[in-house]
């Protein structure tokens, strides 16, 4: 996505399963691999995770 990514809309490299299907390749975007998931971050379900992240997406959106 050389644009970006809007927040609440999922990767184009994500699977069916939310499982990435470049990782480990050379395409993976920089960002992706800089972001290093914790328990806190991903607790026990994929709610949790979702709205970790939309904190975070919100937390260092470009202030206009």
């Amino acid at each position: 996505m050389p644009q970006g990514k809007p927040a609440g809309v999922p990767c184009v490299n994500l699977l069916p399963d939310y499982r990435c299907a470049v990782f480990g390749l050379p395409e993976r975007p920089d960002f992706c691999g800089g972001l290093q998931a914790s328990a806190e971050m991903c607790g026990d379900t994929r709610e949790h995770a979702m709205i970790w992240l939309t904190r975070l997406e919100a937390a260092t959106a470009p202030s206009h």
